[in-house]
């Protein structure tokens, strides 16, 4: 279940080809894939649920076939649009209202399916991307976590700052893209400096997460994939634009590989994933100078491409596997 185009299902539905699947519609015996984004519903697509005789009946016709939705066993929610009116429902208002009353179908259909959900069904993903949901329940599995207050109280910052020694960092609570006077804006990680203290009164807008600057020898992304957890670490020593937030992907200066987690870490990991109740997660964690392991945030979708290219990982084929036979080699 994706957008057109999205790198990530290619390369995993090229795993499950290779795996023996086999494209829904074409001819042999190995598993059927199909492809489909919510987008095309319900300009493109139709959806019918029906209840009759105590039986319920559950269609999904993309326009060029009819499949029973019962038939499906494994889902892998990856990167889908959301919903879209045919282009003739001009009115933006009734475009947004065709679009809720989709979201809804949609969500009453997904609820029946008897499958499995890669990561987790939309309401699941998220809950469990929410930064204070998540940070709660890593604290109560005993991983190591900065002292963290989300706030949007101006007056939180100076005792954070000075807690912290002078050495604060600032991050959003959900790190969506957004616009500053019609110019497209993404906000970083972003190092506390004194100066700042003076315009604390901005926080009021929108909270906002504090947390100690944390050294570090090396960051990691973990992907967990039901069971598997693969670890890649990022090195941004050599990077000054990625040093306090990799995702600038400073790739010229920046070193990727594997990494290999101490197990009760690794074990750790995957139980978090399992306890927000998902079954795929990208964690990220620093590893600091002395050895130790600080868990920083999950993300419930999180991109794991680039560590798949840049640091070997085959996080692609650990998918695949999980949606054919629930990750069994």
């Amino acid at each position: 279940m994706s957008r057109r185009g999205d790198g990530a299902a290619e390369r995993v539905l090229a795993a499950l080809l290779r795996r023996g699947a086999r494209l829904a519609g074409d001819d042999g015996t190995g598993t059927p894939v199909l492809w489909w984004d919510n987008g095309d519903y319900p300009g493109d697509s139709r959806i019918t649920a029906s209840f009759s005789g105590g039986r319920r009946q559950l269609l999904l016709d993309t326009g060029t076939a009819t499949y029973d939705l019962a038939q499906v066993t494994a889902v892998w929610r990856s990167r889908p649009s959301g919903p879209d009116a045919d282009e003739r429902v001009g009115d933006p208002s009734h475009r947004a209202h065709a679009r809720l009353q989709s979201e809804i179908m949609l969500d009453g259909v997904w609820s029946l399916l008897d499958a499995r959900w890669l990561p987790g069904k939309r309401a699941d993903e998220l809950r469990a991307h929410n930064k204070i949901f998540h940070l709660a329940r890593a604290i109560d599995l005993g991983f190591s976590v900065p002292d963290t207050t989300y706030t949007n109280d101006p007056g939180r910052l100076v005792p954070a700052y000075e807690s912290a020694g002078g050495r604060l960092v600032a991050k959003q609570i959900a790190a969506e893209r957004f616009q500053v006077d019609g110019a497209p804006h993404r906000t970083y990680t972003t190092v506390v400096e004194r100066r700042h203290l003076t315009s604390r009164h901005r926080i009021r807008h929108e909270p906002v997460i504090l947390q100690p600057y944390v050294d570090k020898a090396v960051e990691l992304r973990v992907i967990v994939v039901g069971e598997q957890v693969l670890a890649a670490e990022i090195d941004v020593s050599g990077s000054t634009a990625a040093r306090d937030d990799w995702r600038h992907y400073d790739n010229d200066r920046v070193r990727y590989g594997p990494h290999e987690l101490p197990a009760d870490v690794a074990r750790r990991c995957a139980r978090l994933v399992a306890d927000v109740g998902l079954t795929y997660a990208a964690l990220d964690l620093i590893v600091t100078p002395g050895g130790e392991y600080v868990f920083l945030e999950l993300n419930s979708n999180g991109a794991w491409g680039f560590v798949e290219l840049w640091a070997g990982l085959p996080v692609s084929d650990a998918i695949a596997g999980w949606l054919m036979d629930g990750g069994n080699p």
